[in-house]
């Protein structure tokens, strides 16, 4: 069967047209059913692999070789809020055209263009990875169970502008949770605030050392929600924090600093971790070291894992979301060649 998708312009088609299929977190069916529906028109054997609800995992291979050596995969959802596509002569525009629709348009096209030539890679587009890596769970039981046993490589795409990462940071999430007693705000000594609990946890918190990699660079921490309190007239007997830190290595250290610098007077959980990761990478490839975290730890059972995929991760996330299309195009090449080089 000849290939529908092995220009770079039918790249772009793909891309912007998976864009205009709204993807939050938790609302991927639309989108899985449309690159399902692709797929089998490409003559791939395609199945969907139950997550949760109506969502699920779409994963790809040719009927001639159904245990690839080496799976293309990267995620079908998207962070708030809905932008649909646009493009000029440079750049396509659009929630998720770098995170990771666009990725998935140039891992479908270099898949095609290596069934070409006789080299069969296969494709896993999961759900859930700007939340809770739920479908990379999934997948991953999915290959425990010998679906995949001759996958070796797994190749996963993120913006990295097409550089290969030496390593992803990993991710500790911490909450902070402070608990007091309410009052009258004209009586404050009847009350006991949590607030004033929270804020002294939570400059210690950012005031505190954290370690560094030379290679990888240093630890960080972002303190991306603060909740608590009643009203203004009422002493708050309740005020919380998310945290979260980005690790370089190894987290027992770091959660026994943050329980110790945090203080009694609050109580500290970590509701989630994913590791720090070296990484394969590939000779004569541009390298980077990738700050964000991935599905990568969630999915060991896909074997050895690289990441790289076009666009930039500063962009992502944003209003102004896009892809160069250059990249896009020099991705599908990419892609191609660390195929060949890792079966070679």
């Amino acid at each position: 069967m000849l290939s529908a998708i092995l220009s770079f312009m039918d790249a772009v088609t793909l891309a912007r047209q998976l864009v205009d299929i709204e993807s939050i977190s938790g609302n991927e069916a639309a989108v899985g059913n449309y690159l399902y529906g692709e797929l089998c028109r490409l003559g791939y054997q395609t199945m969907k692999m139950p997550v949760e609800g109506d969502r699920f995992n779409v994963y790809a291979t040719s009927p001639e070789h159904p245990h690839p050596a080496v799976v293309f995969s990267t995620h079908m959802d998207t962070v708030p809020p809905f932008i649909p596509s646009s493009e000029d002569a440079r750049r396509i525009f659009g929630r998720g055209s770098c995170d990771a629709k666009g990725i998935i348009a140039a891992q479908v096209a270099a898949a095609e263009r290596l069934r070409q030539t006789g080299i069969h890679v296969g494709l896993l587009f999961v759900v859930g990875e700007e939340r809770d890596s739920l479908g990379a769970q999934v997948a991953n039981e999915y290959a425990a169970s010998g679906q995949n046993s001759r996958c070796r490589f797994l190749l996963n795409g993120e913006p990295t502008e097409n550089q290969l990462a030496l390593a992803s940071k990993g991710t500790l999430r911490v909450e902070v949770t402070a608990t007091g007693l309410m009052a009258h705000s004209a009586y404050p000594e009847l009350g006991e605030s949590a607030i004033d609990k929270l804020i002294p946890a939570l400059t210690r918190l950012r005031a505190m050392p954290l370690p560094s990699d030379p290679g990888v660079g240093a630890c960080t921490m972002n303190i991306g929600l603060i909740e608590g309190g009643r009203a203004p007239n009422v002493i708050p007997d309740y005020a919380h924090a998310d945290l979260l830190y980005r690790l370089v290595g190894p987290s027992d250290d770091l959660r026994r600093q943050i329980v110790s610098t945090a203080g009694d007077a609050v109580q500290v959980t970590f509701p989630l971790e994913l590791p720090f990761l070296r990484l394969r990478t590939v000779d004569g490839l541009p390298t980077m070291i990738a700050a964000f975290t991935t599905d990568i730890p969630k999915l060991t059972n896909w074997g050895e894992p690289l990441l790289l995929g076009p666009g930039s991760i500063h962009v992502a996330h944003t209003d102004g979301e896009y892809i160069e299309k250059q990249q896009l195009a020099a991705a599908i090449d990419l892609y191609c060649r660390i195929a060949k080089q890792l079966l070679s």
